[in-house]
């Protein structure tokens, strides 16, 4: 029993820890009304509820946007090595603009840059 003494008052001082977080936080919390905590500013009840179902247009218009997100999460990285890095970035760089260049214009054919 001596090895595990050393876990089970390490677990009894985690969970004593989280409770006395728990408990300062309900403590010293704000008591708010239910306008303060509304999703919206203007004071009234939501029409849907949180998990209501989104038109599918939304999906493509979404993956279009993470590509964009993507992009600009690796030119980031990019720009801090072309200068060591040389010619070579520069032509990778384009090839991946291409790629995404070739998405970008499938979106815009399949209609996924529609707003109607």
């Amino acid at each position: 029993m001596g090895e595990f003494g050393a876990v089970l008052v390490l677990l009894a001082v985690a969970v004593a820890i989280v409770a006395a977080c728990y408990g300062l936080s309900a403590l010293f919390a704000v008591r708010r009304t239910m306008i303060e905590v509304a999703p919206f500013a203007g004071g009234l009840p939501p029409v849907e509820h949180a998990f209501s179902r989104f038109h599918v247009r939304w999906y493509p218009l979404t993956l279009v946007f993470l590509a964009f997100d993507m992009e600009m999460l690796f030119m980031y990285p990019w720009t801090l090595v072309v200068s060591r890095v040389g010619a070579s970035a520069v032509v990778e760089m384009f090839v991946f603009l291409g790629i995404l260049f070739v998405g970008v214009m499938y979106a815009w054919r399949e209609g996924a840059l529609r707003w109607t």
